[in-house]
């Protein structure tokens, strides 16, 4: 099974130049907690309910704050013809539950959880999980 037959193509992508506030709102209103930043079809970065709080709130940033001032622009990602199961276990070493999809020409065209591989092959959750959550690991705090 490969990426792009269990991953997401609706992705609400934000701009760099957007505030915090707006996309404080788009999360709350879309229930979104992980939208990728992207600048013309290309991916630039990621922002988290967890940036906006540490990084901004944290940092007594105002919410009129841009995303590319707060986003992580060190973005792992996967590509759409990856077979599944390597996916599982990249998450794993990654520390990480969920990535951008990009096709070869590393444009971006999805979003893709563990979760959305655990639904199609239960038995993936448990590669992903076993190291995903395992305390520490390179994403744990920014400096």
């Amino acid at each position: 099974m490969r990426i792009a037959d269990i991953m997401r193509k609706d992705v609400h992508v934000a701009r760099p130049d957007d505030t915090v506030s707006t996309i404080a709102r788009e999360m709350a209103k879309n229930d979104i907690g992980f939208p990728p930043v992207g600048n013309n079809d290309r991916l630039v970065g990621m922002i988290t309910d967890r940036d906006i709080v540490v990084c901004c709130v944290g940092e007594r940033r105002d919410d009129h704050t841009r995303l590319s001032d707060i986003m992580t622009a060190d973005v792992n990602y996967c590509f759409e013809d990856e077979d599944v199961s390597e996916f599982a276990h990249n998450i794993g070493n990654e520390q990480v539950r969920r990535l951008p999809v990009l096709d070869r020409n590393k444009g971006l065209v999805g979003l893709v959880s563990l979760a959305d591989a655990a639904r199609r092959d239960p038995s993936l959750a448990g590669i992903g999980l076993q190291d995903v959550t395992n305390p520490g690991g390179p994403h744990i705090q920014r400096p």
